[in-house]
């Protein structure tokens, strides 16, 4: 193969002082010269084996033997919340510069972190088994438990989430939105990891999916493909700058059904118990028991 002179020298040097440039717009000019932030990769291969040690008869190694599932479960805990310490004090290292915190030190806080997490497994595994009994029983075409945890990018968007969501609320959340984006980019759904998720959730089909940061979804709700749960405005303060954190996403009601393509927008509550028939577009709250389909969403219920 012939080799060609891509004339690197010249490229290399311009990229160089363009990013020099940015460090210095931005106030970065004495960052580290080490890596400062988490790692997508590192943290990919840590939510694979993280997700071998929940359910390491099905998602663990192929060579796995029933009588050594306690030592597996026991050394790739401890690998996957080695590298999620490091990961998790990564962060809080950088926001501790950011917020000119630089002789900071983070430690204790993502030891607790972590801690919190490696306790509260026994629990989020309690709660996944939920969530795949949800997607067995909510879909006809399972024939199996194992079926739905191998094969359904809902379930995995919702291990992910569930993961990512405990990161979130204890204050690492460029970790935990690293994790909402992996699975994304996996499934095509899109969970921002501060959304409220009740038991008992399945999403079928998956791709599409878009489910805003500060939703509330209840226990035993069902969606499909290519529903949004998002906001409908996007407040700005005086000096034209998007709001934060301001409550902006739907509230969906324990055992809500929304069929595919529907969209549901603003701090509305869909009530409990209620069906949104496919490719609705709801900008208003609706009753418990609802029924709301194309057809009758045109003479209401919003004025």
């Amino acid at each position: 193969m012939q080799h060609v002179n891509w004339q690197l020298d010249g490229i290399v040097t311009q990229l160089r002082a363009t990013r020099e440039q940015w460090r210095a717009q931005n106030g970065r000019e004495k960052e580290r010269g080490c890596r400062e932030l988490p790692s997508r990769h590192r943290l990919r291969d840590t939510l694979d084996v993280l997700s071998g040690a929940l359910f390491p008869m099905r998602l663990g190694p192929s060579d796995l033997r029933k009588e050594s599932e306690d030592f597996y479960v026991g050394h790739t805990l401890d690998r996957a919340l080695n590298a999620l310490h490091e990961e998790v004090l990564l962060e809080l290292r950088y926001m501790a510069r950011l917020d000119g915190e630089r002789d900071s030190d983070p430690t204790e806080r993502a030891n607790q972190i972590v801690q919190g997490f490696a306790d509260s497994l026994p629990a989020l595994r309690r709660r996944l088994d939920g969530d795949v009994m949800a997607a067995y029983y909510g879909d006809p075409a399972a024939r199996s438990v194992d079926e739905v945890l191998l094969c359904y990018p809902g379930v995995h968007a919702v291990i992910y989430h569930r993961i990512a969501h405990y990161f979130y609320r204890a204050g690492a959340g460029l970790v935990a939105r690293i994790i909402a984006e992996l699975a994304h980019s996996d499934t095509g759904i899109d969970i921002h990891p501060g959304a409220q998720v009740g038991e008992g959730f399945f999403i079928d089909h998956g791709t599409g999916v878009v489910i805003g940061e500060t939703a509330i979804i209840g226990d035993r709700v069902r969606l499909y493909q290519m529903v949004t749960l998002g906001a409908k405005r996007f407040p700005a303060d005086d000096k034209g700058h998007l709001e934060k954190g301001l409550p902006r996403h739907p509230i969906v009601e324990d055992d809500v059904v929304i069929y595919a393509g529907a969209t549901i927008l603003g701090r509305i509550t869909v009530g409990r118990g209620s069906i949104i028939g496919g490719n609705v577009w709801l900008t208003c709250s609706v009753e418990p028991g609802s029924n709301i389909t194309q057809a009758n969403i045109q003479s209401g219920p919003c004025p």
